[in-house]
């Protein structure tokens, strides 16, 4: 990515992009300095837009070629729709899957401030993800799996970005097909503008680590134990400076983490916690919170001895999105030089059939001893978020918990595949985590702690039930989240149930098919706010 000066014609690119917006009657026309570049290159904008019934609205492409010598091949009309943030956002999705054939674009965005230019550059790099490729690698033992290394930027100019080539350094080292874009050039008023840079460095840092996490939450869970996922948690912690420390199987049986220990008794790979701690800069304003973040990281879900059935195994090894989002996030906030002292922990365990596998019936004593009353062994996200939450009340002294899961799938039934679920204990935070969404250009939808729903998971035998029992509300989601709230020891505390946005059957602007990375935008705008919002 880079930001350049001049007129947009003389970079040689084979594409150009001019940027459209619609009026109140929903007709399109070329933001104010797309208008010379159309005249210079002897191109009626306004002929072309009428002709195509063209309206701005964002994302809104057309297609011109030019069949010239010199100069760019072809024009691409991209419409910003009213300009927002998410209107840009789209835009630059947009230009990253329509430009693929040239490699290179040039876009004039002289018309854009620094926000803007953030927002169409997150776009646009966001987009540009493509997800690896099988490679050798998904059929090598776990033994064998090649070591990651650090992702590269997701958009650029160099062999990284453009080459199909072998890839190391992704997750499992399989191999990558050329990404979508391989270089893009924004023409600006003043590529020298801090604020410009500022921007635009900043999307590319929250785009990488989005980027990360979706590499990790679409590695085949043939390479995906939970061995090998916190091998790559502490490698990506290194890159990014954290302190990181792992919790193998007899540690956590020794400490008393049941849940973890439990869901993971019939699968032959053990289970794992893992905790990223982040530290501010020294000359950075040190924030008064400390935070904790818990990502469930179940590698496979079958369903345990409650199977599955196979249509909603298929796609199970997603079911690590938490984990993904919190580790996507604690390597991006040295680079946003994030102000508070920051915690990420992920729970990771493998849910199979196995002759030791957890029974429904069995009861589990977490962390901190609550019994739980396993009535379904598929309901085992909460388990291990219990043990994580439980660990970060007793041990951590957090002034706040925030927990991410692929939980239950009612939250898709009640806010479909773009929306997550909130709950929280606290209203402040609630808000906070909500704007955090709208600004970062997630979308959550607060629901309630309903407290008459809570005698649903008491238990006979235990402390507590993992699925509703003693009273039938329904209201899977709700009851889900009251059972997390037992762990949480009064401390504030949010649960974001991503089960639907966790995952996606096709690309959507900047959404890509397959893991989304759901929640690393909106945790890093909650903790390093941007300074132009």
């Amino acid at each position: 990515m880079t930001l350049r000066a001049g007129a947009p014609t003389d970079h040689g690119a084979p594409s150009l992009v001019l940027l459209t917006h619609g009026d109140e009657n929903g007709v399109s026309s070329p933001l104010s300095h797309a208008r010379g570049v159309t005249e210079a290159l002897g191109v009626s904008a306004g002929r072309i837009l009428a002709a195509e019934r063209a309206r701005g609205d964002a994302g809104e492409v057309v297609a011109v070629p030019l069949g010239r010598e010199g100069g760019p091949d072809r024009l691409l009309f991209i419409g910003v729709g009213a300009g927002d943030l998410k209107g840009l956002r789209t835009a630059g999705a947009a230009v990253a899957r329509r430009a693929a054939a040239g490699g290179r674009v040039v876009v004039d965005a002289r018309d854009l401030d620094a926000p803007a230019i953030g927002a169409f550059v997150e776009g646009l790099a966001l987009a540009a993800y493509v997800q690896p490729g099988s490679g050798s690698a998904a059929g090598a033992s776990e033994a064998d799996a090649p070591v990651a290394g650090p992702t590269p930027d997701p958009i650029g100019s160099g062999p990284a970005i453009g080459d199909d080539q072998s890839d190391g350094d992704r997750p499992g080292g399989r191999s990558r097909p050329a990404r979508v874009l391989a270089e893009a050039v924004l023409v600006v008023e003043d590529p020298a503008d801090p604020a410009a840079g500022s921007a635009v460095a900043r999307s590319l840092a929250v785009a990488r680590a989005v980027h990360l996490a979706r590499d990790l939450v679409n590695t085949p869970s043939l390479v995906k134990s939970p061995a090998w996922l916190a091998d790559r948690a502490a490698e990506a912690g290194a890159e990014a400076a954290l302190d990181v420390e792992i919790l193998g199987s007899d540690e956590l049986a020794a400490g008393g983490f049941g849940g973890l220990i439990g869901v993971s008794a019939g699968s032959p790979r053990p289970p794992r916690l893992v905790r990223l701690n982040y530290l501010p800069p020294a000359d950075a304003p040190l924030g008064s919170r400390h935070v904790v973040l818990v990502g469930k990281g179940i590698t496979f879900d079958s369903g345990g001895l409650s199977l599955k059935p196979a249509v909603s195994m298929a796609g199970m090894k997603t079911d690590m999105a938490g984990s993904a989002a919190v580790l996507g996030t604690l390597t991006a906030l040295a680079a946003l030089r994030c102000p508070l002292r920051v915690t990420g922990l992920m729970v990771i365990a493998e849910n199979m059939i196995g002759a030791g596998a957890t029974r429904p019936g069995d009861v589990l004593t977490m962390y901190g001893g609550t019994t739980v009353e396993v009535l379904n062994t598929d309901a085992e996200g909460r388990l291990v978020l219990a043990d994580g939450l439980a660990y970060a009340a007793a041990r951590l002294q957090p002034d706040v918990m925030v927990d991410l899961a692929t939980l239950t799938g009612a939250i898709s039934v009640a806010l479909g595949r773009r929306t997550a679920g909130l709950f929280a204990s606290d209203d402040g935070l609630a808000d906070e985590l909500s704007r955090a969404a709208t600004d970062g250009g997630e979308r959550v939808w607060r629901l309630p702690l309903t407290e008459e729903y809570r005698p649903a998971i008491d238990s006979p035998v235990a402390d507590l039930a993992n699925i509703g029992r003693a009273l039938d509300v329904s209201g899977g989601s709700i009851t889900a989240a009251l059972f997390l709230r037992e762990f949480t020891a009064g401390i504030a505390w949010a649960h974001l149930d991503i089960a639907g946005a966790a995952r996606s059957d096709s690309d959507d602007a900047e959404i890509t098919k397959g893991g989304t990375g759901w929640g690393v935008r909106t945790l890093l705008e909650w903790l390093a706010p941007a300074a132009d919002r």
